[in-house]
């Protein structure tokens, strides 16, 4: 099983940016499509971006395209999310996990998250 750390969240004004890391364990880092997801307050967890194994393939949700940007760097087993242009709706704890197709793949399996909170 891969073990995930999610990193680089904060406070930021709307218009801003951000980049989140998502550090995995293991030796298999590679051979897993990876992906984001974020939980805002009183909703359900979401699907954001994905990437597939060899970071050629991504995948981002209608809300967040054209201003998220998800890649990897295998070599250092971590996935990354940049985000700019953010708005206020963008505001919630934000994960990494495997995925298969926009679905985690280990969904009883959530690392620590990264809050990032957007201000307007």
């Amino acid at each position: 099983q891969v073990l995930l750390v999610e990193s680089g969240g904060g406070l930021v004004q709307a218009g801003g940016s951000l980049r989140l890391s998502c550090a995995a364990s293991g030796r298999t880092f590679s051979m897993y499509n990876m992906g984001w997801f974020r939980q805002a307050p009183g909703k359900e967890r979401e699907f954001v971006a994905s990437i597939n194994r060899g970071g050629s393939s991504t995948y981002y949700a209608d809300s967040v395209k054209g201003r998220f940007t998800i890649s990897r760097d295998n070599a250092k087993n971590t996935v990354y999310l940049q985000m700019s242009g953010l708005k206020p709706e963008d505001t919630a704890v934000y994960y990494c996990n495997v995925v298969a197709g926009n679905r985690p793949a280990y969904p009883d399996y959530w690392g620590q998250g990264t809050q990032v909170t957007v201000s307007s």
